[in-house]
């Protein structure tokens, strides 16, 4: 871990950013349980916008992966940055999202699925939202809804329009 951090530092110094740049993306498939660890290793040597720059390429992973990750900041109280990691993970398809907040659930953090829909529901339409909740209505349209409604009166009646249109929830 401090060997990639002097690394890092030693690129950085030498002006060799794409270099950089490869080893973020090496670490960003490191054990989850390991990256909680790098990001503190990384602020301490004052390289904050590298581990931004890793949460970006980890947001890229596979959904189980993307999971894993997102579980492994919140359970090391790295809140914020799990949030960033799934803000940034929501522009993959909904499909994807669906299989990440499932994996999420699945391995007991579902805070941080929760986060995820939300952080979906805020940048996606309501009917990718109703595309989504296909994969199991029962579980995601509650959630879909409580996330909705975090996010405005608007989004919420959007989200039940499109529900309702797609036959996942009773007129």
């Amino acid at each position: 871990m401090r060997g990639t951090v002097a690394e890092l530092i030693t690129l950085r110094a030498q002006g060799r950013s794409g270099e950089a740049h490869v080893l973020l993306c090496e670490a960003a498939a490191w054990p989850p349980g390991l990256l909680p660890e790098l990001a503190a290793e990384l602020a301490r040597a004052g390289l904050a916008a590298d581990w931004a720059t890793l949460l970006w390429e980890a947001a890229s992973l596979p959904p189980e992966r993307l999971a894993a990750v997102a579980a492994a900041l919140g359970a090391a109280g790295r809140h914020a940055d799990c949030e960033a990691l799934l803000r940034q993970g929501v522009s993959r398809p909904a499909a994807e999202i669906a299989e990440a907040a499932l994996a999420l659930a699945e391995a007991g953090r579902l805070g941080e699925g929760d986060a995820l829909l939300g952080a979906f529901v805020r940048v996606r339409t309501a009917e990718e939202a109703a595309r989504l909740a296909r994969r199991d209505p029962q579980w995601f349209v509650p959630r879909l809804l409580r996330a909705a409604e975090a996010v405005s009166a608007g989004r919420h009646r959007d989200l039940v329009h499109a529900l309702r249109v797609g036959k996942l929830l009773a007129f």
